[in-house]
């Protein structure tokens, strides 16, 4: 069968079999290289307006967990849905097995509406994306075309972000999270970490709240396209309160401090990506999701570049160099590995720790 079959801009097709939902979609068409990890990958917010082609050659072979609660938040999953477009695996298994699993991958997506397909050689179509660059494209079921979608012309953190304030948790230290597209995992390690954590809209003015230190998260899009969020960051820039921020949450304090951001070719998308810290030799596997970066050239002498990317040299992190702020653009949090980098939400609490401790 040849049911269905995905078309690249520059005119590249492969023909493959369906599951999940029967339909079409479209969107930009990025890769990822991790081993396992979909039921987070399909929830990260970040993923929103793309088609996921996955080098992993199988995929469904331990289902997808139920949606268990805890904190008020999905136990197993990064947000409350999916928000990847189309989903593309070289080979899909409906025989789960899994102490956690309760369905099939291609049921769940059936659910949310999200078309899949197989049966497609992704390491080569992989290969292609890495000479041309993350494209547009659309995947078509059965002929049932769709227009061409270019999510970058739309705001995409608007799409994902929270509407009101949520609080969870009950810690002794209060953390105002602006919400770019969170991934449930954040919240989770700012909480084990003793927090009381706000989660606020993106466009939130939250210059008039109590808190004791401020988060900014990861999200989707064009950065720049956060003029509201980028306004606030640099008022807060003003005050003393630590401020952390992971991935978008990176590109938007580059922002907010005067520097510039540029779109990578194809991005960072794995689990499996080496950065080393600045001034010493130390080195660590983490997880990405992202296809913007700062540009480290356009920082001002208050900042300096935290980690930097082995692979390619881009950045990986910057740091304020007298007050208590710092971002990432990899993912400490990241649910389905490497947790390597874990520890950068201990430093961040201790940074608010100390900050309460001096305002005493």
């Amino acid at each position: 069968m040849t049911d269905i079959r995905i078309i690249l801009e520059d005119g590249v097709e492969c023909r493959g079999k369906s599951f999940g939902y029967e339909g079409s979609a479209a969107g930009e068409v990025v890769f990822n290289t991790a081993m396992t990890g979909y039921p987070e990958s399909l929830t990260d917010p970040s993923y929103k307006g793309q088609i996921l082609v996955m080098t992993y050659p199988l995929a469904g072979n331990y289902g997808v967990p139920g949606n268990d609660r805890e904190n008020g938040m999905s136990r197993f999953f990064e947000s409350e849905g999916i928000h990847i477009s189309a989903l593309v695996v070289t080979d899909y298994t409906g025989d789960y097995s899994h102490w956690a699993a309760c369905k099939s991958l291609g049921d769940w997506m059936k659910e949310y509406r999200i078309p899949g397909m197989y049966g497609v050689d992704t390491r080569a179509l992989t290969k292609h994306l890495r000479e041309r660059g993350a494209m547009l494209g659309k995947v078509i079921y059965h002929d049932r075309d769709v227009p061409p979608y270019n999510p970058y012309n739309d705001n995409l953190v608007d799409m994902v972000s929270c509407r009101e304030k949520i609080v969870y948790g009950n810690g002794a230290h209060r953390i105002l999270l602006i919400d770019c597209g969170v991934k449930n995992n954040i919240i989770r390690d700012l909480i084990a970490n003793d927090a009381t954590v706000v989660r606020v809209p993106w466009d939130y003015d939250f210059l008039g709240e109590d808190y004791d230190g401020l988060f900014i998260t990861n999200g989707p899009g064009d950065p720049k396209k956060c003029e509201a969020t980028i306004r606030n960051l640099a008022r807060a820039f003003e005050r003393n309160e630590p401020i952390m921020g992971i991935c978008l949450g990176n590109q938007l304090m580059g922002l907010a401090a005067g520097a510039d951001t540029f779109k990578l070719k194809y991005g960072h998308r794995s689990h499996n990506q080496p950065v080393r810290r600045t001034g010493g030799d130390t080195a660590f596997i983490t997880a990405q999701n992202h296809g913007f970066a700062i540009n480290t050239d356009t920082l001002s002498n208050e900042w300096e570049p935290y980690y930097v990317n082995l692979n390619d040299g881009t950045n990986e992190g910057i740091r304020h160099k007298t007050k208590p702020f710092f971002s990432v653009q990899f993912h400490p949090e990241a649910s389905g590995g490497a947790t390597d980098t874990e520890y950068m939400f201990g430093e961040f609490m201790e940074e608010v720790k100390n900050y309460k401790a001096g305002k005493k």
